[in-house]
């Protein structure tokens, strides 16, 4: 008796540039949401970062765990989380635990541009706010092989694209291409 070895199932690896317009999605339905529920004045408001936090959660934990793995940003641009272990691309969404501690680590740094965006007129060193969420995220283009971020690689997830989605980018590029080509016309 032999024993073969079956061959992994390949996941292409997803754009850093789709990964962040997915990203840059979710966060700008959270962030108009919050902000609408604001008192519209300088400073930190508690009402703001509590619906902030409990959005984020909603729109990125349990709609990806009970959506095979995509947030509406994810969908938009056919994205999808999925879980690692041992370097290796397990092919199922992880669990409700790590996709919790995952959110958490990407919800504060977009908690934190969502004040310095709140602040930056009154305060333009707000900007420095960016840098965690930055630095995080920025780890990507490090990692040639996996292209994991920090958060990623704490809770063993990957982000891979999938064929179920909208393929906004792609839709959106075709748009532009259309009306250059009329305008040159």
């Amino acid at each position: 008796m032999t024993i073969e070895r079956v061959p992994q199932k390949h996941y292409p690896k997803a754009d850093i540039g789709r990964r962040s317009m997915a990203l840059g999605l979710d966060f700008l339905g959270v962030w108009l949401v919050s902000s609408l529920l604001g008192s519209g004045n300088i400073g930190i408001q508690f009402v703001e970062i509590l619906v902030f936090v409990i959005l984020w959660l909603v729109l990125r934990v349990l709609v990806p765990y009970n959506n095979q793995g995509q947030s509406l940003g994810r969908w938009a641009f056919d994205l999808k989380v999925l879980e690692v272990e041992d370097g290796q691309v397990m092919g199922r969404i992880p669990d409700l635990l790590s996709l919790m501690k995952r959110e958490a680590i990407v919800g504060l740094g977009a908690l934190f541009v969502s004040i310095a965006l709140s602040n930056i007129s009154a305060n333009p060193t707000a900007i420095l706010l960016i840098l965690p969420l930055a630095i995080d995220c920025g780890t990507a283009f490090s990692d040639a092989q996996m292209r994991q971020a920090l958060h990623d690689r704490y809770c063993g997830t990957f982000i891979v694209s999938s064929r179920r989605g909208y393929s906004l980018d792609i839709k959106i590029k075709r748009l532009v291409d259309n009306m250059r080509r009329n305008v040159r016309r």
